[in-house]
């Protein structure tokens, strides 16, 4: 028997430390596994391995494997060598360029949900998929395997309508305005969002600016059922979890293959009970999508899986080669959605975008016919029903209904850049503004983020205004103003480009 410590850190996965001495005596290697049981039941988990952490005799149980066992320091367990998933193989086989089978691709999914895969072994996998593809066929199985392993919320009524971002653009906060104005002409539209993973804001960090955004699948279903829409974060409901695992092994290792996006957005809306569903693909330099031709692609394999799966999908190419609007970060994207709905003056991007998406769904759920749903929902937006809809949204997620633009808090610490010289904005850089955002203190830090005063094509004179930093703090302010001054995430220049040869240079 083993004496439990707890180590009070989540690795993602079933982990436990053992003493070097001890791992001899049972033959356990590193990251083999070992079976671990108590009067609570047993569970496989991941061995590690340390000479100095662990004393002989005792075993450290990392966070998630003491929750699940729902042991206790001091407690004893017996420890036993143990088999490796056999998901593995099936890994193993898709780094060969092997099809897998269904069977197969099921099993790999029920041990990423069952945290059975070390991150090693998950990033095999991430990184086979990226480098040896899936076809459709087995994107197909990757759906419904995602569905099966996690809840499902089946709604009473229809249409049940959604709407995603393939992200990409800073400042995407068209959703706080889309999802009311679909709402308040009757159309169910329970929005499952994501938080910013190396964005400056996901539409879940922003919406928590308004409301709660955490909730259950019953609750989830509620509110949608009960106001008709919901703007909440898909990561605290239990729909298609593999997802977010998968997700936590591609970030740091700047992965995003094509397949899992397909996989990932299909999965969640159909665990979700949605029936019909608008792709937005923001296309353009600097965005995820930078050629029309590549869009169309994409779009035409979402449209396929979501034949397959049962999903009815369309796709909307949208301009991506600057952010929406002029706001970047929570709470300076809370406040511009807002006077967007409140009829302020507003980004007239932001508006044409939120309403000629809404449009769309509203055409696609039978409320209007083809070519004018982007009427009714300019209509719905400036006769204010979209603000009342929010409200009550706002209210039934347990956030204040009264709030207002003027009430959101941005960060206290500012910094205005001015234009250096006469000239044209030649471009916004997505990366730059995000770089900045986020060394600002976006997404954590709600206030911080930055206004773009001027856009692509806008005529300036030296010392005008191109954009505002935002942060919480003073040391942040300068880091990412510094960072700022050194990528130019607004570059002014005149109609001369450039000369050739530069004698200057020379």
């Amino acid at each position: 028997m083993f004496r439990v410590r707890l180590i009070d850190i989540k690795q993602g996965t079933y982990e436990v430390l053992l003493n070097i001495e001890d791992a001899e005596e049972l033959g356990i290697h590193p990251l083999d596994r070992v079976r671990m049981s108590c009067e609570g039941g047993s569970l496989t988990s991941i061995a590690n391995i340390t000479d100095t952490l662990i004393g002989k005799g005792e075993i450290g149980v990392f966070s998630e494997a003491a929750s699940a066992l729902e042991l206790k320091d001091g407690d004893l367990v017996n420890i036993v060598p143990g088999e490796r998933p056999s998901s593995l193989q099936y890994i193993k086989k898709k780094m060969d360029g092997q099809k897998l089978a269904g069977q197969e691709i099921h099993a790999i999914v029920k041990d990423i949900v069952d945290n059975n895969l070390s991150d090693i072994e998950l990033s095999a996998y991430v990184s086979a998929v990226t480098i040896r593809g899936m076809d459709m066929d087995e994107i197909t199985d990757m759906v419904n395997a995602m569905v099966e392993t996690g809840d499902v919320i089946t709604f009473d009524k229809s249409p049940i309508v959604d709407v995603h971002s393939i992200g990409g653009i800073p400042g995407n906060k068209y959703a706080l305005v889309t999802v009311p104005i679909v709402a308040a002409n009757g159309v169910t539209i329970p929005k499952t969002s994501s938080r910013a993973i190396t964005s400056p804001s996901g539409i879940a960090d922003t919406m928590e600016v308004l409301a709660p955004v955490s909730h259950t699948a019953q609750k989830v279903k509620y509110i949608a059922e009960t106001v008709g829409g919901t703007l909440v974060w898909g990561g605290s409901i239990n729909l298609a979890p593999a997802d977010d695992k998968i997700i936590r092994v591609e970030y740091p290792l700047s992965l995003d293959p094509r397949p899992q996006v397909l996989a990932s957005v299909l999965a969640k809306k159909k665990a979700a009970g949605v029936e019909f569903l608008l792709i937005d693909i923001p296309t353009g330099h600097g965005a995820k999508v930078e050629t029309e031709s590549e869009a169309r692609g994409l779009a035409q394999d979402f449209i396929e899986l979501g034949r397959r799966v049962g999903i009815r999908v369309e796709c909307a190419i949208t301009y991506g080669s600057q952010p929406l609007g002029r706001a970047v970060g929570p709470a300076l994207e809370a406040r511009e959605a807002l006077m967007a709905l409140e009829g302020k003056e507003a980004p007239r991007s932001l508006v044409e975008k939120s309403c000629a998406l809404a449009g769309i769904l509203l055409e696609m759920a039978g409320v209007v016919e083809r070519g004018r749903g982007k009427a009714l929902a300019e209509e719905t937006l400036s006769s204010g029903r979209a603000l009342s809809k929010l409200k009550e949204v706002i209210a039934a997620q347990g956030g204040n209904p009264d709030i207002s633009s003027d009430a959101i808090k941005v960060g206290q610490y500012s910094y205005d850049a001015t234009a250096w010289e006469d000239g044209y904005v030649q471009m916004v850089n997505n990366a730059a503004v995000v770089q900045v955002c986020r060394t600002a203190g976006a997404p954590k830090d709600k206030g911080a983020g930055m206004v773009l005063w001027e856009k692509l094509g806008s005529q300036v004179k030296k010392g005008d205004r191109l954009y505002t930093i935002y942060a919480e703090s003073k040391v942040k302010l300068e880091r990412a103003k510094a960072l700022a001054q050194r990528l130019v995430p607004v570059p002014i220049g005149g109609m001369l480009l450039g000369r050739v040869p530069d004698y200057r240079v020379a």
